[in-house]
């Protein structure tokens, strides 16, 4: 019989046990012997400890009053001996009382930027752009739905049979899908998606690697000329990385109007106003989308307007905002090339413009965007911005676009094309020819190396 299954029926078996006879199961690893004891002693913490006084403690100072409340608990007669692994025990249970349970130390690790829980028994991370499963378990099914629950309340939302899917985000910032039984068939699956605290600036990507130091001086224009900048790509491929480094060239004088799904965005000047749609309650009141936002945030006075992802017929109010006085908005959108990005763009359009023709959508939309930056995560799991894209204008009924940067994964190298971008003139109405001029001499020789 394999080991993990051995394992699982061990568990089992003696639930009813915990805490009283762990030595009854000598051939249960170390590991699930720990997983024995936590409920026991998280029992009887909560037992002991006001929940008002806990509420009042941060983190580390919960740990050391669970600590001397462990030393007192262990003495108990039918206490099972905690092994000299009072440190570990206090700092798991003080992450069970705060929601994140075996996910804790995961949480903890700077170096970690996505946490992947495939139901009961699979747990994955990314480090450094490569993916592998960690011993992470959890209990039993209750176990897992009990904390996909808890993750949930704690950004006040609610997932349940009746609401099986939550999208929101941590105190720290953290992006977390969660969607649960019986949607979710082997057991609750949660999705983590981690932000550096602080962000990256543009120099910061491009001294890893990201881009090509010609191409943040390009993207640099674009934010302080107020081109309207459309960030595409796949999934993980960097995009809200992108957007946050884009916002620490907006002037500190611009009042910027924020609009997220769930908020993840860390823009970088005084002046900001984040809004957050929000989902129906469980009678199916109380839903504030993307468009409503949308609608709303053009009454707000905004300099700029800055969409997290626009993935519905919000996307009708963000071309409008940005052809009727708000230049410099930026939008992301998931799509697989630039040309997709407008592609996708015509559609989202479409899905809130009525029986407005193709052809007047498509125009609105060519004529909403300047540019397109289009990134893309690789097998190697580095993300590069791969083409900074103009968009010129339509002939008949086609798209021109151009690249004014693109990367060539052949030579691992970053190219400029030379060519003088459609916007030149408004660049150098606004004062910035010199970066223009930097940005588009800073690889005369064709391709620059990385």
């Amino acid at each position: 019989m394999p080991r993990s299954i051995q394992r699982r029926r061990a568990l089992s078996q003696n639930r009813q046990q915990w805490g009283r006879d762990t030595q009854a199961v000598p051939e249960v690893a170390e590991q699930d012997r720990f997983e024995l004891i936590v409920p026991f002693y998280h029992q009887r913490v909560l037992e002991s400890l006001d929940a008002g006084t806990a509420a009042s403690f941060d983190s580390e100072e919960l740990i050391d009053l669970v600590l001397q409340l462990l030393r007192q608990l262990e003495t108990a007669a039918d206490a099972p001996s905690i092994g000299g692994v009072h440190q570990a025990l206090a700092r798991r249970i003080v992450d069970e009382m705060r929601g994140l349970g075996p996910l804790g130390p995961l949480l903890r690790d700077p170096d970690i930027s996505d946490i992947l829980v495939n139901g009961l028994h699979s747990v994955y991370v990314e480090k450094g752009g490569v993916l592998s499963q960690v011993d992470v378990r959890f209990r039993d099914f209750d176990h897992l739905t009990r904390l996909a629950q808890r993750i949930a309340e704690g950004v006040g939302r609610r997932v349940d049979e009746l609401n099986p899917m939550c999208d929101a985000r941590l105190e720290d910032g953290s992006r977390v899908n969660i969607i649960v039984p019986p949607l979710a068939i082997d057991g609750a699956a949660i999705s983590i998606r981690r932000f550096r605290q602080g962000g990256f600036s543009l120099q910061e990507l491009a001294r890893g690697g990201a881009m090509h130091p010609g191409m943040v001086t390009m993207l640099e224009v674009a934010a302080r000329a107020k081109l309207n900048v459309v960030v595409s790509g796949g999934t993980g491929a960097g995009k809200t990385t992108i957007l946050n480094a884009l916002s620490g060239m907006i002037g500190e004088e611009e009042r910027v109007v924020t609009l997220e799904d769930a908020a993840e965005l860390k823009m970088q000047q005084p002046h900001i106003v984040r809004l957050e749609s929000r989902a129906p309650s469980s009678e199916g009141t109380g839903e504030v989308t993307m468009r409503d936002l949308l609608k709303n945030a053009l009454r707000m006075r905004p300099d700029r307007i800055v969409v997290g992802e626009v993935r519905g017929a919000e996307a009708l109010e963000a071309m409008q905002a940005m052809n009727t006085g708000h230049p410099g908005s930026m939008v992301t959108v998931h799509a697989n090339s630039p040309r997709d990005a407008i592609s996708r763009l015509e559609y989202l359009v479409m899905m809130g413009a009525g029986d407005m023709p193709l052809s007047a959508i498509r125009n609105q939309v060519i004529s909403a965007v300047d540019i397109v930056v289009h990134a893309s995560r690789f097998s190697d799991g580095k993300r590069r911005v791969v083409a900074i894209t103009d968009v010129i204008g339509l002939e008949g009924e086609v798209a021109v676009l151009e690249d004014i940067w693109a990367y060539d994964p052949g030579t691992d190298r970053f190219a400029c094309s030379g060519t003088r971008p459609s916007f030149a003139a408004r660049v150098e109405d606004a004062g910035y020819a010199d970066l223009l001029t930097t940005s588009m001499s800073s690889a005369r020789q064709g391709f620059a190396i990385n």
